[in-house]
C-alpha cells in the first residue's frame, strides 16, 4: 500500500512539474535542437568526455546555431538552454539578463561574490567602486610593472631557447601572475623565480575542478560532491588561495593604518596622484570607505577575481597570439619590423608612450583574441520571459549561452573568410562592425569586463619583449584558416599548453 502512495505521489508531482512549465516546453519546442538530444537527460551524455571532446562538443552546436538563423536549443537534463550567436540577439541579452546563470555557483565556491559572478543587487554596489579604479589615468601606471616583469619574463624564456617545440604555458602563467600580484595586491609573488609557487598551483587546480563539475551532472549536487575524491581536494586548494589572500589583505590593512597617520582624510579623497600610486587592493580598500567599506570577506572576493581573471585571461591570449606567430611568419616580421622601428636595436624596456606606437601588433592581438576568445562562452538567467530582436521568445527560467566564439566566427558578420587569420581587419578603415556584439573577448553591455584595458596594456607588453628578443617557430599553417586543438578548463585554453619554439634574434635578422 506505502509504495503505491509513494508511486501515486510521484506521478502526481511530476504531473504538476510537467504543467506548470507547459510554456517553456513550448516555446522551446520552436526552436531546433541538436539530432544528439535524448529524452530526460538531453545533451548531458554528449559532455562526459575529456575537456577537449567537451570544447569540441559546444563549437559544434555553435554552429548548429549559425545554421538555425542564429540560435539553437539544448537540454541539459531539466534545464532549459539556448545557444545564441545572433548579435542583435546578444546585445539585447547582455543589457537585460544580467543574472548569472546557476552553474556559475561552483566558481562563486571559490571567489565568492567577487564582481564578475555576484548577483546583480551586490554587482551594482561593487562595480561602481570598481570602475574608478580601472580608469585609464590609474591603469597607465601600471606599464611600469608590466615592463619590468616582461623583462624578466624574456630572461626566463632562455631556459627553453633553441630546444624545440616546448611548453611555454609556466613562463605565461607566472609573468601574469607576478604582474596581477604587483598590481592588484601590491606585493611581489616571484613566480617567475618559483614556478611551483602555492598560490599559483592553487588556482590552476581549482579552476580543473571548477570546469569538472560544470560539465558532469554527478558532481553538481554538493551533499553527492562529498563523496568524490575531487571534494577533497578542492577544500585543500581552496584554503591555500583563501589563506595567501586573507594574509595580504591583513598586511595591507596594517600598512594603510600607518599611512593614514601622515595623510588626511581630505587627502585620500581627492588626491588622484595618491590614488595613482596605489594597487587595486589599495584601491578598493579606500574607495569603498576605508575601515568603514570593505570587509575582509569582500576584499578577499574582489582581489581573487581579479587574480584568477587578470592572470589566466592574459597568459591564455598571449599563448594563443604565439602560436599564430609561429603559424605565421610573415605577421609576425611584421611585428618584428614594428617593434624595430619603435626600439632600433636599443634593449631599453618598454615605456607606456611605446604602447600607442605599437598599432600592428595590437591589430595581431585583437584577431586572435577574435578566433580564440579565452572566456568562449556566457551564461545568463531568464528571469522574466525574452523577446528577443529576431522574433524568438526566450521562457523564464532557462538559460542563454552566450556564445563569443561563435558570434566571432560567424561569416553572416565577418564575411566569407570569418574563420581566416587577418589582423588588417582590424585596420580603422576596415573595422566597420554592423553590430558592437559581434566583437566581444571581454563580454558587452553593463556586465563586461571592467580590465579589457588593463589586459591589453599587459599583454602587448610581454608580447614585444618577446618578439624583440625571440623568432617565434613552429608548425607553419599553408592554410589561412588556423587549427588549434582547445580545450575548456572555465577559460579555453590550447590542448598542447601553448608548445612554441624560441631561436634567439640576431642583428642581421632585423627587417629594414
Amino acid at each position: 500500500m506505502f509504495l503505491w502512495l509513494v508511486c501515486y505521489a510521484l506521478v502526481l508531482w511530476i504531473a504538476f512539474f510537467w504543467f506548470s512549465r507547459r510554456r517553456m516546453y513550448r516555446l522551446a519546442s520552436a526552436i531546433p535542437g541538436p539530432d544528439e538530444e535524448l529524452p530526460i537527460i538531453g545533451i548531458a551524455h554528449t559532455l562526459t568526455g575529456s575537456t577537449e571532446d567537451i570544447m569540441t562538443t559546444l563549437r559544434k552546436f555553435c554552429y548548429l546555431a549559425m545554421k538555425n538563423d542564429g540560435i539553437m536549443r539544448a537540454w541539459l537534463g531539466h534545464i532549459l538552454y539556448f545557444f545564441v550567436v545572433d548579435p542583435l540577439d546578444l546585445e539585447m541579452v547582455l543589457k537585460t539578463c544580467l543574472e548569472k546563470d546557476d552553474l556559475h555557483r561552483f566558481m562563486k565556491k571559490v571567489i565568492g561574490n567577487g564582481v564578475i559572478f555576484a548577483p546583480v543587487a551586490i554587482w551594482r554596489k561593487r562595480r561602481k567602486i570598481l570602475i574608478p579604479a580601472f580608469s585609464p589615468k590609474i591603469v597607465e601606471n601600471f606599464v611600469e610593472v608590466f615592463s619590468e616583469q616582461s623583462e624578466k619574463l624574456a630572461v626566463q624564456l632562455k631556459e627553453v631557447e633553441g630546444c624545440g617545440q616546448v611548453s611555454v604555458w609556466r613562463f605565461l602563467s607566472t609573468y601574469s601572475l607576478d604582474a596581477v600580484g604587483e598590481t592588484a595586491m601590491g606585493i611581489k609573488i616571484n613566480a617567475q623565480d618559483n614556478p611551483n609557487a602555492p598560490f599559483l598551483k592553487a588556482m590552476q587546480i581549482l579552476l580543473n575542478l571548477v570546469s569538472e563539475r560544470v560539465f558532469h551532472l554527478w558532481l553538481q549536487p554538493d551533499w553527492l560532491y562529498k563523496f568524490f575524491p575531487q571534494y577533497s581536494k578542492h577544500q585543500k586548494y581552496l584554503k591555500v588561495t583563501h589563506d595567501f589572500t586573507d594574509k595580504v589583505i591583513y598586511n595591507k590593512r596594517e600598512n594603510l593604518k600607518k599611512e593614514n597617520s601622515y595623510h588626511s582624510e581630505l587627502d585620500h579623497e581627492f588626491d588622484l596622484g595618491f590614488y595613482k600610486r596605489q594597487s587595486f587592493l589599495d584601491l578598493l580598500i579606500n574607495l569603498s570607505g576605508g575601515e568603514k567599506g570593505y570587509s575582509d570577506k569582500e576584499l578577499r572576493e574582489e582581489v581573487l577575481t581579479l587574480s584568477v581573471a587578470g592572470t589566466d585571461t592574459s597568459a591564455v591570449a598571449m599563448g594563443y597570439t604565439l602560436k599564430m606567430l609561429a603559424k605565421y611568419p610573415e605577421v609576425q616580421d611584421r611585428v618584428f619590423k614594428e617593434l624595430q622601428e619603435v626600439f632600433g636595436d636599443s634593449d631599453r624596456p618598454l615605456i607606456k608612450e611605446d604602447l600607442i606606437n605599437l598599432k600592428y601588433l595590437e591589430r595581431v592581438v585583437k584577431e586572435s583574441l577574435r578566433l580564440y576568445p579565452p572566456v568562449p562562452f556566457i551564461i545568463r538567467k531568464v528571469l522574466e520571459e525574452v523577446v528577443l530582436p529576431s522574433g524568438r521568445v526566450l521562457p523564464a527560467g532557462s538559460g542563454i549561452v552566450v556564445s563569443i566564439w561563435g558570434v566571432h566566427r560567424d561569416p553572416k558578420y565577418w564575411g566569407p573568410d570569418a574563420e581566416c587569420f587577418d589582423p588588417d581587419r582590424f585596420l580603422p578603415e576596415r573595422f566597420n562592425l554592423q553590430h558592437t556584439c559581434s566583437y566581444m573577448p571581454f563580454s558587452n553591455g553593463p556586465r563586461n569586463c571592467v580590465g579589457y584595458q588593463y589586459a591589453l596594456m599587459s599583454m602587448k607588453t610581454a608580447l614585444s619583449a618577446i618578439v624583440r628578443r625571440y623568432k617565434i617557430v613552429g608548425d607553419e599553417e599553408p592554410d589561412p584558416i588556423p587549427f588549434i586543438k582547445t580545450k575548456l578548463d572555465v577559460m579555453m585554453k590550447a590542448v598542447d599548453d601553448y608548445k612554441i619554439g624560441l631561436e634567439k634574434r640576431r642583428t642581421k635578422n632585423i627587417i629594414r
